[in-house]
């Protein structure tokens, strides 16, 4: 799988840094307390057969998306509107899953645009400050070109049990950075992220599709894995120089029942 480049769109560059303005998520939080849950395998679920055959809880998802489509980025901080982002790229997620639910890959979900396309990504899903704007163009377009921050992999979520956990609260602008840090370090560390077997280094595909962004070659991934590995993991990493395979699980991350 070849992911697309990041090329920055201009008009989300414009922002205000003196602004104290903060954006509410607190239809969000309600929802992922109700529908989010951590599985055995320590990896996030979501329950979007509950969320799907909820009227309320619908209807709470689309006042949310209708509130983040009417807001005026330009009059946030950076940090605001880099939660703002990722926060609508997981809600919309969630919508779009439930749109077509059930389906066991949200791959099947082939309503992006062209013969060939895969899953929702490039489907115009909602406009934002009067913009139509797809789940690419938040990730490849807005947030990983205008960040330049390695860790947006591991905040915005594809609904796969290989993907970053859905975090279990909104992202925010005061608590962004421990926000991103802890989302860093809970996925290094689960054998999904990276695993060392034998002296062989195995880790997530998104450390192949997005080499780029993680120092763009071995090297330059193996030292981000450095940087959060906790001390079972950077005991295993000692020595280790190449990667030795990757993989990817495109299974929906639903919860069990």
């Amino acid at each position: 799988m070849a992911s697309p480049a990041a090329e920055a769109w201009e008009r989300w560059r414009a922002h205000d840094p003196a602004s104290t303005r903060r954006v509410d998520h607190g239809a969000w939080n309600a929802l992922l307390a109700r529908h989010r849950s951590t599985g055995p395998d320590a990896i996030a679920r979501f329950d979007y057969a509950a969320l799907a055959a909820a009227a309320g809880d619908r209807a709470a998802l689309g006042g949310y998306l209708a509130a983040l489509a009417a807001t005026q980025v330009s009059a946030l901080a950076r940090a605001e509107q880099m939660a703002f982002w990722i926060n609508l790229y997981n809600a919309l997620t969630i919508d779009v899953v439930i749109r077509h639910w059930p389906v066991d890959s949200i791959r099947d979900i082939r309503i992006s645009p062209g013969w060939f396309a895969v899953g929702p990504w490039g489907r115009k899903l909602i406009a934002v400050d009067g913009e139509e704007i797809s789940l690419d163009d938040i990730e490849h377009r807005i947030l990983r070109p205008l960040w330049n921050d390695p860790r947006v992999h591991y905040a915005v979520n594809c609904a796969s049990l290989g993907c970053p956990d859905l975090a279990a609260e909104a992202y925010t602008g005061p608590a962004l950075e421990a926000q991103l840090d802890r989302a860093a370090r809970d996925f290094v560390n689960h054998p999904r992220g990276a695993r060392v077997d034998g002296g062989r280094l195995r880790v997530s595909s998104i450390y192949e599709w997005f080499k780029a962004d993680f120092g763009g070659d071995d090297a330059g991934v193996i030292a981000h894995l450095r940087l959060y590995a906790g001390p079972d993991l950077a005991r295993a990493l000692t020595g280790v120089t190449r990667i030795a395979g990757h993989a990817y699980d495109w299974s929906i991350n639903r919860a069990p029942g």
